[in-house]
């Protein structure tokens, strides 16, 4: 017995012995530990952990809380969290601390395994202020913000005191989700617990008021932050670029005691976001000069994106070389940003060359559609349709940019079929998509499908947008319903800009309202709405179609005098029609010697018409001289010369601009008109063979010719241009092609339904007679648009007065 209990004491005696080693072998492990997380050797760390289990040091729950803290630091991936959750599990109840758990915890929040560091937290037989901010930071950094701000808050309840890294991430969340109502109850912390002065808290305060959009408090914040940091300046000068307060954000960028890369790049951002894309290049002109920073990623995009605003490739490729010198990583950031300026800058072929050359796979949409609008702009419709076809995750914006280019380019049906497939397979419309499609029905005169753009756009509340609004107003005038026009203008009770009020003034300019275009004008500047200087257009049209002439004067001096409004060509243009389509033509001529700069086609052009209604033969051929010497090749000058000269009965001129024009090879523009019936357009020339109705059709326009001329119509044999005999003429001007259009009409609908009908170029004098006629004898209101406005004729009368 006494030997046993001799034995017995010689082990405790050798254990207590061993004890000090044991705790010195365990604190070295630990030790080497935290060298192995500050050196982040995830292999050594293991070794050592095997090394303490042979040793049998794992008893020691200092070391234990150091291994968890080791995988927790840099032993990521699903091996090494489970290697940690093993671990834990083997540690005895008794030994396991809540420094423990918050490693455990730490550990799962970090690795984005919230569901893990929920249960964990759950688990905890007791929590301190670590654990808390441990859960804020995780569903901070995994994007969950709301609910890192109720985490704070059960927090608060729970009696625990935030720390300085729980508040800067609370912050961060309330930044991200503009929730100003709990930052300011944050804010309220922070000075509670006298963490103002310190910089990381300060700076999460500013940035979180300045997300919020709340300038006033992040000044007052900033003003009385006893130190501050380079990320201090920063938020104040990107919060003003945001605010686009561009001269606030400059007198702080030039304050600033030092500055980093994000300085530059926020102001360098800032200016190309707010329109200011060529300070954007100066900047960063001086950015090279001055500074001793290379440019980052972010600093080239906006550059790039300037660039690109501007059209300017040439400074384009000089950043481009400075990429390829400085051998810059090719990001996927930095390639769409070099392929949407060359594309927007007209080089497309650079642009192509640079996507097919590379080797990023997350090419986004924004790339492709500026490519393919490169293409637009050029008008290769071809490459423009390949280049949407073989993108991936066509959003509404490439839609839109197909929809837009096909209308820019005349290829209306095309717009219209590829807005109907995106209908069907492709995403939302948005009120750039209906604005586009509804100015292809302006053009086309769909007006049935004009409505049902309409009605779309009711259904999906985009009717309120602008855009939309305004173009179905253009769509319904420009398709001949001009009652619907106005109806749409009236309901547009909510916001009336100054394009709304500009599209309806144009409408009845259009309509031959020139009296309530001028009176809706007066009532746009009782409004208080500014005129811009398509307003004027619209105004001084109306006057010049309505043949108020004092009242064009009038509106011409108020464009400079009382708006500041620096006259452009187009009113110019404008006055020169007013005025010589009154037939003031020596006023006409002494405007254009004073206009400050050398009269363009579109003035030239408006003199030569107005000669043509007056028969001014000696100023017509000045005025057609001077166009051709603009524009060569306008066919417009010779067949309006040739005009005046046969309206005058100069048969031998006539001919001799005609030979002219036929040995200059200057073609024609053939003239046509176009009906919309039963969803399908109707398209004739004079004297038309081709329509598949032709024998109808010409039948209803022979016994329409007889009735009008049975009701004392008297063809104006003068419209035609040749020397030929009178039968002849007359035969010519009943095959013209509105008149066919007007028969088709006749044969294709009900009785005293209105007739529509488009023409690419002005009516002739004949037909203008015989359409006021044709209204009368068939009872029928008959909407004419030619190349310059609508013709609504209605019991033998017509909108225009005669005067057009």
């Amino acid at each position: 017995m006494r030997d046993a209990a001799a034995l017995e004491l010689h082990a405790t005696d050798a254990a207590a012995a061993a004890r000090p080693a044991m705790v010195a072998a365990s604190d070295h492990y630990a030790r080497l530990l935290q060298l192995c997380q500050t050196a982040a050797n995830p292999g050594a760390g293991r070794a050592i952990h095997a090394r303490a289990v042979k040793a049998g040091l794992l008893a020691s729950a200092y070391l234990c809380n150091n291994l968890l803290s080791y995988y927790g630091e840099t032993a990521g991936g699903a091996g090494g969290l489970r290697d940690a959750r093993r671990l834990f599990d083997e540690i005895p109840l008794a030994r396991r601390n809540v420094f423990t758990w918050n490693s455990l915890l730490s550990m799962f929040a970090k690795s984005g395994r919230l569901a893990d560091a929920r249960g964990v937290f759950a688990e905890m037989p007791e929590r301190d202020a670590v654990s808390w901010t441990v859960m804020v930071v995780g569903l901070n950094r995994a994007g969950r913000f709301g609910e890192a701000i109720k985490t704070l808050l059960d927090m608060t309840a729970d009696g625990f005191t935030p720390t300085q890294f729980t508040l800067t991430n609370v912050l961060s969340s309330c930044a991200v989700t503009q929730a100003g109502a709990v930052g300011r109850k944050v804010h309220s912390f922070v000075v509670k617990l006298g963490l103002g002065s310190c910089v990381p808290v300060a700076n999460s305060v500013l940035n979180m008021y300045g997300k919020c959009g709340d300038a006033e408090t992040a000044s007052t914040v900033f003003e009385r932050m006893p130190v501050r940091s380079v990320s201090s300046w920063n938020a104040m000068v990107s919060l003003n670029t945001h605010l686009g307060r561009m001269d606030l954000a400059e007198s702080l960028f030039e304050s600033m005691p030092g500055r980093s890369i994000v300085s530059w790049n926020a102001m360098i951002a800032g200016y190309n976001q707010n329109g200011l894309d060529a300070k954007a290049l100066k900047l960063f002109s001086r950015m090279l000069h001055e500074s001793s920073m290379a440019p980052d990623e972010f600093t080239i995009t906006s550059v790039l994106s300037a660039c690109a605003n501007l059209g300017n490739v040439r400074i384009g490729k000089q950043v481009h070389a400075y990429i390829l010198r400085t051998e810059m990583a090719y990001n996927s950031q930095v390639t769409n940003a070099l392929i949407s300026t060359y594309a927007k800058s007209g080089s497309v072929e650079n642009a192509r060359r640079i996507m097919d050359q590379s080797m990023e796979t997350d090419l986004n949409v924004i790339s492709f559609t500026a490519l393919l609008e490169g293409y637009v702009k050029i008008g290769d419709m071809e490459s423009a349709r390949e280049m949407f076809g073989v993108m991936n995750n066509r959003d509404v914006v490439a839609w839109t940019a197909m929809i837009v280019g096909y209308e820019q380019n005349g290829r209306n049906d095309e717009a219209i079929d590829l807005f109907r497939s995106m209908i069907t397979c492709g995403p939302e419309p948005n009120s750039y998509t209906l604005a586009a499609v509804l100015s292809v029905c302006a053009s086309l005169a769909c007006l049935d499908y004009g409505k049902q753009i309409h009605c779309r756009a009711i259904r999906s509340l985009l009717e309120r947008s602008s855009s939309v609004s305004n173009a179905i107003i253009t769509m319904y005038a420009r398709s001949g319903s001009f009652p619907w026009a106005r109806r749409m203008f009236d309901q547009v009770c909510w916001r009336k800009e100054t394009i709304t009020w500009t599209s309806m003034i144009v409408a009845l300019a259009q309509h031959g309202q020139g009296e309530e275009a001028v009176g809706l004008f007066e009532e746009m500047l009782r409004a208080g709405v500014e005129p811009d200087r398509i307003t004027y257009v619209g105004v001084l049209s109306a006057c010049s179609h309505a043949g108020f002439v004092n009242e064009g004067k009038r509106y011409y001096d108020q464009i400079k005098n009382e708006h500041q409004i620096a006259p452009e060509m187009s009113h110019y243009a404008c006055m020169v029609d007013l005025l010589a389509r009154a037939g003031l033509f020596s006023e006409a001529q002494e405007f254009i010697r004073r206009m400050p700069v050398e009269p363009d086609a579109i003035a030239w052009g408006s003199l030569l018409s107005a000669c043509r209604v007056h028969k001014n033969a000696e100023l017509a051929e000045l005025a057609a001289e001077k166009l051709l010497s603009i524009d060569p090749n306008n066919s417009g000058a010779y067949s309006a010369i040739a005009n005046v000269y046969s309206a005058c009965g100069r048969w031998s001129d006539a001919a001799r601009i005609w030979k002219a024009r036929k040995e200059k090879a200057v073609r024609k523009e053939t003239g046509f008109s176009w009906t919309h019936i039963r969803s399908k357009i109707h398209v004739f020339g004079a004297d038309d063979v081709v329509h598949p109705q032709r024998d109808a059709v010409y039948a209803m326009a022979a016994r329409m010719w007889e009735e009008i001329k049975g009701a004392g119509f008297v063809p104006d044999l003068q419209s035609v241009l040749h020397d030929v005999d009178d039968e002849l003429k007359e035969e010519l001007l009943s095959r013209h092609s509105e008149k066919l259009a007007i028969a088709f009409g006749l044969i294709s609908t009900p009785e005293k339904t209105t007739l529509r009908v488009m023409k690419n170029l002005r009516v002739c004098n004949d037909c203008h007679a015989a359409i006021k006629a044709i209204s009368k004898v068939t009872d029928r209101e008959i909407i004419v648009r030619d190349a310059t406005r609508f013709h609504h004729f209605r019991d033998g009368l017509c909108s225009c007065k005669d005067y057009w």
